[in-house]
Order: structure tokens, then C-alpha cells, then sequence
């Protein structure tokens, strides 16, 4: 089964992943992605005013495929 890596970066720290997943497929890696980027907006401070995340994926060979962003700005309207 084919390994795929998932980098984090935001907007001051950058998380290379050194373990990777076995994933079956692009599919796979798509829905797992989802799940991590969910994940990491769920846990987010209501306190917050912006947030930028990029999520880049790498195959085995350490070629990137995909790349994800999430965005999340909190603003007062007065």
C-alpha cells in the first residue's frame, strides 16, 4: 500500500510529518486529509481573530500531489 505524508504549515510553524500513512489511494488520502483539517478547526480558539492553514501532501517518492488551505477570520461587525 503506497505512503503518503502530511505536512502542516501555518502561519509561523511549519510540521514536516516523518511517519506518513498507508493509504490506498488518492481517495483515501483526500478523505484523510479532510479529517485532519476538520479536525484542527474544531480545535481552534473561539478567541481567535485569523487563522491560515496549508496541509501538503507528499507520495512516497516526495513528490507533492495535493495541498489543502483553511482559512478561518473572526471579525466584529459594529
Amino acid at each position: 500500500m503506497p505512503r503518503f505524508f502530511i505536512d502542516l504549515h501555518t502561519g509561523t510553524e511549519h510540521v514536516r510529518d516523518t511517519e506518513g500513512f498507508d493509504l490506498p489511494d488518492i481517495d483515501a488520502v483526500r478523505h484523510k486529509l479532510l479529517r485532519i483539517m476538520t479536525t484542527i478547526l474544531r480545535d481552534l480558539s473561539p478567541d481567535l481573530e485569523r487563522e491560515d492553514f496549508v496541509a501538503a501532501v507528499r507520495d512516497e517518492s516526495g513528490a507533492f500531489i495535493l495541498r489543502s488551505r483553511l482559512s478561518l477570520a473572526m471579525e466584529a461587525i459594529e
